[in-house]
């Protein structure tokens, strides 16, 4: 009896143990965890202060398209655009022009001060004039081959520049809203911007997305003609306005024009955009595939909807006028709405 009485003894005893070596191996664990919180805590409002500190010591901190960290010490008051529709979108913004490439004043028309000076073109520009107007800030544009090796010389003289990469019209609003904030002038985001965004969304509103037209969008030059796709400005709004691309079907009409395949499609509309010289491009776009009798068989064809579009809203960027390249669209595609 004493016996059976001593092992229930001890079994209690070590079931003590065991509970309370469980217990301070639970208490590690919280411990570990409680100091693993606190260094997080710690890391992070370390990391927090610094940037509060960087932002801080600079006027104005953004990231670029290239992922480059920009910081702005002043406010640049000596800009430079090497991309017509980049020097447009800071004029949108309220800033000032030194310096600009020549699309500014052939292709976009633009009225600018005499003492803004031209200092090349989009594709070649002349990095030594660009250095003697001693420039604070620089807009670049990632596509162009010319523009990331004259990055490479500004970063080494300290010369501020920026990316962007605009395609569509919320890349648009993006870079609006980045250059409103450097110049200070947010109201101009909300009148070149936010307000151009709403007249976006009117006309959306508006249209039959269960309509789905079929369309051929074609971009045309005096050597040749390619049909394009979503990647193109025009076709992103084409999609939005709910038609059917062609080319999204059948992908070789991007390498190839085929009359083959646009008679099996035989869209609704053909819309066309011209590069350089327009005439020159429609002549060739007339000489080449429009040559074709089949041609005039198009519904396309036969109904007048084969449809050039003005370059300043379909070619050209057309920044403050998107909301105008919805429209104009809309009114073609869906005339019984936009009256």
């Amino acid at each position: 009896m004493i016996e059976v009485e001593k092992f229930k003894k001890d079994e209690l005893s070590m079931d003590v143990i065991l509970k309370t070596r469980k217990l301070k191996k639970i208490s590690g664990i919280i411990l570990i965890l409680v100091i693993v919180s606190f260094f997080a805590l710690f890391i992070t409002g370390c990391k927090s202060q610094q940037e509060a500190s960087a932002s801080s010591r600079y006027y104005y901190s953004f990231t670029d398209s290239l992922g480059n960290q920009i910081h702005l010490e002043e406010k640049p008051q000596r800009v430079v655009s090497l991309v017509g529709s980049y020097a447009e979108t800071w004029l949108l913004a309220g800033g000032e022009l030194i310096g600009v490439t020549d699309d500014v004043i052939k292709e976009r028309k633009m009225h600018l001060p005499k003492e803004v000076q031209i200092i090349g073109t989009i594709k070649e520009p002349n990095l030594e004039e660009i250095i003697n107007l001693s420039p604070d800030f620089i807009l670049l544009s990632p596509d162009i081959e010319s523009h990331v090796k004259i990055s490479e010389t500004l970063k080494k003289s300290n010369i501020n520049f920026a990316f962007f990469k605009v395609e569509h019209f919320e890349d648009y609003l993006a870079m609006l809203d980045i250059c409103t904030d450097i110049t200070g002038n947010k109201e101009l985001y909300k009148k070149n911007g936010l307000e151009v965004k709403k007249q976006i969304e009117e006309v959306l509103s508006k249209i039959d997305k269960n309509d789905n037209p079929d369309i051929l969008f074609i971009r045309a030059f005096s050597t040749g003609a390619k049909a394009k796709n979503d990647d193109n400005m025009a076709c992103r709004i084409l999609n939005d306005l709910a038609t059917v691309n062609i080319a999204s079907k059948h992908e070789s009409l991007l390498e190839e024009l085929s009359i083959e395949l646009i008679i099996e499609e035989d869209p609704d509309y053909i819309f066309v955009v011209t590069m350089g010289d327009s005439q020159k491009a429609l002549e060739a776009l007339k000489d080449g595939i429009a040559k074709n009798p089949a041609w005039n068989d198009l519904t396309a064809v036969k109904n007048d909807r084969f449809i050039v579009l003005p370059k300043e809203l379909f070619h050209y960027k057309p920044n403050a006028k998107w909301g105008e390249s919805y429209e104009y669209l809309a009114k073609i595609l869906y005339p019984d709405k936009f009256k």
